[in-house]
């Protein structure tokens, strides 16, 4: 696997790095991760990096209401499923309350390995926004 640095000009980790047998490619400014017949998988992450000055908004097109739409309907263990999923993203920071008048709707696709991926539809919100 190779990662481009892009814009970085520092590399931290060197004990990682060199425990794992990479090669730094100054010339290309990427680092070469030999993976050895193993896939690099995230299980967890800690939690949203630190809170910035600038909060995150979505600016609407002047004039724009936001369209109130009615949520899919979700079987019972979909809706228990989005239950324990917000309750996770809630504990880990991810998500918060919102204040804003703009809503979307949930569905749920099941993954490979059984478990439901929440995917939300934006497309609404989509076409109101400043691009």
């Amino acid at each position: 696997m190779v990662i481009e640095l892009g814009s970085f000009d520092v590399v931290i980790g060197m004990d990682w790095l060199s425990k794992n047998d990479t090669a730094i490619l100054c010339g290309e400014k990427k680092v070469r991760i030999p993976l050895k017949n193993k896939a690099l998988i995230i299980e967890d992450l800690p939690g949203l990096p630190p809170p910035r000055q600038v909060e995150f908004r979505i600016d609407l097109i002047p004039g724009a209401t936001p369209m109130a739409r009615a949520p899919y309907r979700l079987a019972p263990y979909e809706l228990k499923e989005l239950s324990e999923q917000l309750k996770e993203l809630s504990e880990k920071g991810f998500i918060r309350p919102s204040s804003s008048p703009c809503e979307a709707p949930v569905l749920f696709v099941k993954k490979k390995d059984g478990s439901f991926r929440m995917c939300i539809d934006y497309r609404e919100l989509n076409k109101l926004t400043i691009k």
